[in-house]
């Protein structure tokens, strides 16, 4: 007899169907898995066998093999031990097959029966949503699981609750879904003293998605403006809290199954290693980009992290999404984040102080900054600078608005941003727009025209920087309320670009 059982195997963001046939047929006494199975797979065999003794479940004396179904599909992790045991169940007919055979299941399994938590619950939901079948995973990943609606998700503790619901003596209540929670930052822009530049700025990027520079000396304050960012930033929408979820459940980041409609805020340290940032490893795991996506990716000492590092940020900022290929995989993962960079106008950090001149001025700052290559450079929409704060100017009481009054003009400008693109799929910001769209949406006057005309004569703007300054000069009339593009909105975006540009 073959009994069937279907769980799910990770490509990406994606949960790929996985049919789990066992056969027991006479022999020498065996218990083998086939499949392409890793070494966490391979084990299950063991914890199977150990689970099923502690349930005083004797396997018979017969060969039992295990098919894990496509068989040149990758099977990795330990989420497989439940349907591996539910399928040798269904075999042995201590379950019926024919209720198995309805479910997507999985879970690792401790050697005493228990059900140990597992990543990627909600995607799994999803596949399992998709094919109209039941999701069985463990109690400690249903909260998770059960945000997918359309499953219904069942979330036993250990395997000897399982077979008391499939026999009817106690049958197990749907999980409900996890807390949503909002994390408001406590940090508020007015504790910023000066820099009204910088906070500008910072709005406007907050406002469009737009990707920023801030260069300025050591303690002039960019770490603490990045830090104010998620304060401004809108709530996610329901389907990027998916979306973002989805990817933090593959990462494990999914406290107690709840979903955050916070934007997600990442900043790696600049000795992170490629796999870190971008992804991949022995999983092909999701990196910080990913991490951050509808978020922000905060990258201090921007020069520091390693060029090769640098240099792989280049296609996913344009695409919004990052490839990990791998010898028997090609491995896709979202990342539409925004990335807001800091660095230092030189190595010593005071080129530009009078009173801390730098003794190797300019070459020390253009051997710095020339870290970072011209066409990585071309992809950030703004970069400005961000000088120190004088002494006396520490004393003085806030100035400017707070978080919430900025954050309400943000979510404005973004509602607008929505109404314009609502149609369009891939579209949901100004940073996104390109094409067609990119001028029938940033359709300025003639003077903002001829503007923009003498500023990339003058200054040798690439296509590229052409459309970012296009696309920052929406975002501030939308900022403004205008439905053309006027020529103070063009000055102003072009001084983003131009100011940290070594183009002048």
């Amino acid at each position: 007899m073959v009994a069937t059982s279907y769980t799910v195997a990770f490509e990406g963001v994606e949960a790929r169907p996985v049919e789990v046939q066992c056969a027991v047929t006479p022999g020498l006494p065996s218990f083998s898995i086939v499949g392409l199975p890793d070494k966490a797979v391979s084990e299950a065999r063991d914890r199977v066998r150990t689970a099923l003794t502690s349930m005083a479940i004797a396997l018979p004396s017969k060969r039992i093999t295990i098919n894990l179904s496509p068989a040149d599909l990758p099977k990795e992790g330990s989420h497989f031990d439940l349907p591996i045991a539910l399928a040798l169940l269904s075999a042995l007919e201590v379950i019926p097959s024919d209720e198995v055979a309805q479910l997507v299941s999985l879970g690792e399994l401790s050697l005493d029966g228990s059900l140990v938590a597992v990543h990627g619950a909600l995607p799994a939901a999803m596949s399992a949503a998709e094919n109209d079948r039941i999701l069985i995973c463990p109690r400690a990943s249903g909260a998770e699981a059960a945000w997918v609606e359309a499953c219904t998700v069942l979330a036993p503790s250990n395997l000897m609750e399982l077979i008391h619901h499939f026999t009817g003596r106690s049958i197990l209540s749907p999980s409900t879904a996890g807390e949503v929670r909002t994390e408001r930052s406590g940090r508020d822009l007015r504790d910023v003293k000066g820099q009204e530049r910088a906070k500008r700025a910072l709005e406007i990027a907050a406002a469009g998605r737009h990707h920023l520079m801030l260069i300025g000396s050591p303690g002039s304050g960019k770490s603490m403006l990045a830090a104010r960012l998620p304060g401004i930033l809108p709530q996610l929408t329901a389907i990027e809290a998916l979306e973002t979820s989805m990817i933090h459940s593959l990462a494990g980041l999914l406290d107690e199954g709840g979903i955050s409609r916070s934007r997600p805020f990442r900043e790696p340290h600049h000795t992170a290693s490629m796999a870190a940032i971008v992804g991949g490893g022995k999983r092909a795991r999701p990196g910080e980009i990913s991490l951050a996506h509808n978020g922000v990716l905060f990258m201090d000492e921007f020069p520091e992290f390693p060029r090769t590092v640098l240099e792989t940020l280049r296609q996913p900022i344009e695409t919004g999404e990052v490839m990990i290929a791998r010898a028997n995989a090609h491995i896709t993962y979202p990342c539409r984040f925004m990335l807001i960079a800091a660095a230092n106008p030189c190595k010593c950090g005071y080129l530009a102080d009078s009173a801390k001149a730098c003794s190797r001025a300019p070459i020390c700052g253009e051997d710095y900054l020339g870290r970072i290559s011209g066409p990585l450079m071309d992809r950030f929409d703004m970069r400005i600078e961000v000088p120190p704060v004088a002494f006396r100017d520490l004393d003085l009481p806030p100035s400017g608005d707070d978080s919430a009054t900025v954050a309400d003009r943000v979510a404005v400008a973004r509602a607008v941003q929505t109404r314009r693109y609502g149609d369009t799929p891939g579209l949901r910001t100004n940073a996104d727009v390109q094409g067609q769209m990119l001028e029938e949406v940033c359709a300025h006057d003639s003077d903002s025209h001829a503007l923009m005309m003498r500023a990339a004569d003058r200054f040798g703007l690439t296509a590229r920087g052409y459309h970012r300054v296009l696309r920052v000069a929406r975002t501030i009339a939308d900022l403004d309320g205008a439905e053309m593009i006027r020529r103070p909105h063009v000055a102003e975006a072009l001084s983003y670009r131009l100011m940290s540009a070594n183009e002048s």
